[in-house]
Parts: C-alpha cells; structure tokens; sequence
C-alpha cells in the first residue's frame, strides 16, 4: 500500500489504548466539579487517535453535496467499510465521477479542525458525520431500554453503575481514564472482564449511549474535571485498518487481566 502523509500519520498513532491489556477497573464517581472547559490542544489529543474516511478526489479534495441552503456538506464515514460501500454505488449511479474518488483516512482531530476553521465564514465547507449502520442499531435497542431514544448522530457507548452510578474505568499510564467505545462490542467484552475481577459490584452496570457531536461540545464548552478522563476507543474496524497500515512484527500478546482490589465507589451528585 502507497503511503500517503495521513497513512504516515495513522501508523504514528497507538492502536493499543489500554483496554486490552487493563488489569484494573473502578468506579469513577461525578464530583469535585471545576469550571474548566478543555483547551483545544487536550481535545486534539483525544480526537486524534481515531481514524474517519472521507470520499475525496485525485487532489485530496472532498467530495462534497448540497445540504439545506446550499450548504457544502462533505460525509465523513465513521466505517471504512461504509465509505466503500457508497463508492460502489457510486460506481453504479455515477461512473465517471466514481473514477475520480477514493476513500482517504483521515484523523478526526484533522475533521474538527477544518471544521472550526472554517465556522462562520461564507459558504464554508461543513462536515457530516456518517455513523456506522451497526452501532446505530445497538443504539436505538439502548435508548428504548433506558426510555431515552436515540436521535441520531455518532453512538458513542460507555458504562455507569455502583451505588454511586460513577463511570467504569481502567488505569492507564498510573491514571484512570473513562473509555466511550464506538464499538459497542469491545466495551461489553471489558465489562465482562470487570466483572470476573469485581462480581460484588459489577451486576448493576448499565450501558448508556452519547452521541460524538454532543461529547465533542461538552469538550469545548463542559465545567466538569471528568471530561479530562475520557478516551474515545477507535473501533475494531477502524483498529484493524491501522493494523493494515502499521508494522506487527515483534508485537507482544495482550497480558490476562488480573485482579486488583478497587475502592468503593463514592457517591455521585
């Protein structure tokens, strides 16, 4: 595969975040509340890691469509899978324009920044999430159980419970972080293991749904010292993908998780 300066990028990022080889979970209860909205530069950072796909010409620039208004919207396909998909129907519908496009990765960091760049000029370009066909699925089955329906945008999974309804975290590099998973799958395989460490308290876990766009502006505009503790997890789609693109060799297992004691989780406010 011929690697362009994004496939570069990508093979930079980590694809392991932690959740594989995490060997210690806890509650991480809602308190201590400061008025800190998160600077660009630490929402960079979490956004970075995940690879989209867009549909762009030879020049890398977007395929774009009218939207309400005439606005320029281009898509930005959470799943490869389904950016190819709509390339081979563009095949089919548009033969000539389907030449002229490929599917380019491209960081969501990358997508956030063109997008604030570009707010509030003249017909600016603006960018539409695509969520992947799955997840959404598993998200509206989510929001009829809680009685809170899913109304579109990028399901984003992550996992409440305890006395407290605090987050469910795992360590990483000495700090507990707070994982919401694009993959519902991969966040049901970590509380499966939470509860192999924890059974006394991992019955009451519960599943909630948030969707990327309304986590992305409780970055930039949220008051609450947890949002410092959320990583957002790449799919298995999208891991596997960088795992294409970034040498394996020497790659050491995953270590078997091990019990470790957990505090109790404290009460939320």
């Amino acid at each position: 595969m011929k690697q362009t300066p994004m496939i570069k990028l990508l093979i930079r990022w980590s694809i392991t975040l932690g959740v594989a080889g995490a060997t210690f979970f806890s509650w991480s209860a809602i308190e201590n509340l400061m008025a800190i909205a998160l600077p660009e530069a630490e929402i960079l950072k979490k956004l970075d890691p995940v690879p989209v796909f867009t549909i762009a010409d030879e020049k890398g620039a977007p395929l774009v469509a009218s939207g309400k208004d005439k606005a320029k919207v281009a898509g930005v396909f959470i799943s490869q899978g389904d950016a190819n998909e709509f390339v081979n129907q563009l095949k089919t519908e548009n033969p000539e324009l389907a030449e002229k496009v490929r599917v380019v990765p491209v960081s969501l960091g990358e997508v956030y920044k063109l997008a604030g760049s570009a707010e509030g000029e003249n017909n600016a370009l603006n960018f539409a999430y695509v969520p992947e066909k799955e997840a959404v699925a598993s998200a509206k089955t989510i929001g009829e159980a809680n009685k809170q329906p899913y109304k579109g945008g990028v399901p984003l999974f992550v996992a409440k419970g305890g006395e407290g309804k605090g987050y469910l975290t795992f360590e990483r590099n000495s700090q507990q972080v707070i994982p919401f998973f694009f993959d519902k799958a991969q966040l049901e395989e970590m509380i499966a293991r939470f509860k192999q460490q924890q059974p006394e308290v991992a019955n009451n876990v519960n599943i909630e749904v948030h969707p990327l766009e309304g986590v992305i502006e409780t970055l930039q505009t949220g008051s609450d010292e947890i949002l410092e503790k959320i990583v957002l997890v790449p799919s298995t789609e999208s891991i596997q993908f960088l795992q294409t693109v970034t040498p394996t060799e020497g790659a050491a297992p995953a270590p078997t998780p091990t019990p470790a004691p957990a505090p109790a989780p404290a009460p939320a406010e």
